[in-house]
């Protein structure tokens, strides 16, 4: 009983620390150049200060997909989380719960 209890602990508290910032994105458009998916983004009307940014990914790895142009939602993943040595990301659709959802995506998040 006091190994499951301990076990829930550790599972909430590392949930806890996997914190994601969410965002909703605009896809404006996608390209391959050199075996890189770049897709220039937009942010929301909430955040339109910010300039807009890629994603990039490497054709062929497991998560790498060019979406259509659109809504999506973007889930940054915590520092050392994901498959490229820079920010990761995953994209969602515009209305998933990242928590029960399947990811359209893994990215690079490229900011200008």
């Amino acid at each position: 009983m006091k190994k499951t209890i301990i076990l829930l602990v550790l599972m909430l508290g590392a949930r806890l620390l996997a914190a994601q910032e969410q965002s909703t994105i605009t896809v404006k458009k996608t390209a391959t150049s050199n075996g890189v998916v770049i897709l220039t983004v937009l942010p929301a009307a909430a955040n339109a200060a910010k300039a807009s940014f890629e994603l990039h990914c490497n054709e062929g790895a497991s998560d790498c997909r060019a979406p259509e142009p659109g809504s999506y939602l973007m889930v940054r993943l915590p520092k050392n989380w994901g498959m490229y040595d820079c920010n990761n990301v995953d994209l969602y659709p515009a209305a998933a719960d990242p928590a029960t959802s399947q990811k359209v995506g893994e990215y690079c998040l490229i900011e200008k």
